[in-house]
């Protein structure tokens, strides 16, 4: 699996009202184009790039840097409406033993789609930078919890957020 996130820095005083009636206007259309992907394999990443996917994002608010990471692994929780996206960079000690933090981290993942708010958690990895990407899907507004940058979510695209396992499962 692959993350791909991307984020547009707007003006303050962007109306985002337009941004969102626009949302609601693409219906189906927006499934296809968000700021933040899982996706299973890497071909559809490339013919949405390669088909003009991130072309209906660029066309209307510009074009941002597109970051991908290794996917380590994913988990649904029990949260039912995902209203901000929660994204932490976490550095990996060049002591760490690489195998026993990867397992640390995909069952801290686990760990986290078992707290009521969470919709999904997200274990990643980028291999460029030596560091663990942490990503929850919320009904939490941020507050004083220590989970990463928020951004919220405007529209959250589920194609196959039901297929990941729940994260209480062993």
């Amino acid at each position: 699996m692959i993350i791909v996130h991307y984020v547009h820095r707007l003006p303050a005083d962007y109306d985002l009202a337009v941004l969102r009636r626009w949302l609601k206007e693409r219906g189906t259309s927006w499934d296809r184009v968000a700021s933040l992907y899982l996706w299973q394999q890497d071909k559809p990443f490339r013919d949405w790039l390669v088909r003009g996917g991130y072309k209906i994002v660029t066309d209307v608010i510009g074009r941002a840097e597109v970051e991908t990471f290794f996917a380590l692994d994913a988990f649904r929780g029990k949260g039912s409406e995902a209203r901000f996206i929660y994204k932490d960079d976490i550095s990996i000690s060049l002591d760490d033993d690489l195998t026993a933090a990867f397992a640390k981290e995909i069952e801290l993942a686990r760990e986290h789609s078992t707290q009521p708010d969470v919709i999904s958690a997200v274990a990643g990895l980028d291999t460029r930078n030596w560091k663990f990407v942490r990503v929850l899907l919320s009904e939490a507004e941020p507050d004083t919890r220590e989970r990463g940058v928020a951004h919220q979510i405007a529209h959250l695209s589920r194609p196959m957020l039901d297929m990941l396992p729940l994260g209480a499962q062993r």
